[in-house]
């Protein structure tokens, strides 16, 4: 269930962008809002042949029963899953491309920011493990701002992820604090893959000793925690599209 238009708008996009086969069934609309949404509504209908989905019109009441809060603006989408393929030696990836795989993040919520962040750095995929929390996709596409059905998406082990992307002539990149290499002042050049985890769990220890760089984020002051996920993710994309002039690419 994806709630909003932001959402229904990414699905749609990654379809047309050969990067998703989720399939949408039906789109539901709240009746009393249709002045507010009516280009919205219009739209959808126009574009459902297309895409093979019925729009239906619905209650406030009908709405609220399947949705988690009251961010849909009146317009709610009933999907398939999406197919995530296993990521194999012969996987399309880009040879000079940056890529993240992320770890053990403990919510939705935290794995759709750290999404939103990396596809706005210019990211160019994502692998994750078989545990993962796409099985939340409307959840992850509302706080990613439908980023995560944007991405090229891959499952892997972390083991074999690893090997497979050395094998492509990619440096492997852990964020780990364990390391004297400070973000800022290390040298990120693509290609790259990017290891996250999350605040609990970590990285594999397999993982980290089978990497080619560990850099830490060096703090301003003692400051014993760690930072969420999505914000150390944030960080690592925004230096490597910087120094990578991502945006050119």
């Amino acid at each position: 269930m994806f709630e909003g238009m932001t959402s229904i708008r990414a699905i749609l996009r990654g379809i047309d962008a050969g990067v998703n086969d989720r399939r949408i069934n039906k789109i539901l609309y709240d009746k009393c809002k249709i002045k507010k949404i009516s280009k919205d509504v219009g739209y959808l209908k126009a574009v459902s042949e297309k895409y093979g989905y019925n729009v239906i019109e619905a209650t406030s009441g009908e709405l609220e029963e399947l949705t988690l809060g009251n961010s849909h603006g009146g317009l709610v989408a009933l999907t398939e899953a999406r197919t995530l393929p296993y990521l194999t030696d012969t996987s399309p990836i880009s040879p000079n491309g940056f890529y993240v795989m992320i770890e053990g993040i403990e919510d939705p919520y935290n794995f759709g920011y750290s999404l939103r962040s990396l596809y706005a750095m210019g990211c160019s995929g994502v692998i994750l493990t078989e545990r993962n929390w796409m099985s939340a996709a409307g959840v992850v596409a509302r706080s990613s701002a439908g980023a995560s059905e944007l991405f090229i998406m891959y499952k892997a082990a972390p083991t074999e992820c690893v090997r497979i992307f050395k094998d492509k002539g990619y440096k492997i990149l852990c964020a780990d604090e364990n390391t004297n290499n400070v973000l800022g002042e290390c040298e990120l050049k693509t290609p790259l893959l990017l290891i996250v985890g999350g605040e609990k769990r970590g990285i594999s220890r397999s993982v980290i000793e089978s990497a080619d760089l560990l850099v830490k984020i060096d703090y301003a002051r003692d400051f014993r925690a760690s930072l969420s996920a999505a914000s150390a993710t944030t960080m690592f994309a925004y230096e490597i599209a910087r120094q990578n002039d991502l945006k050119r690419l």
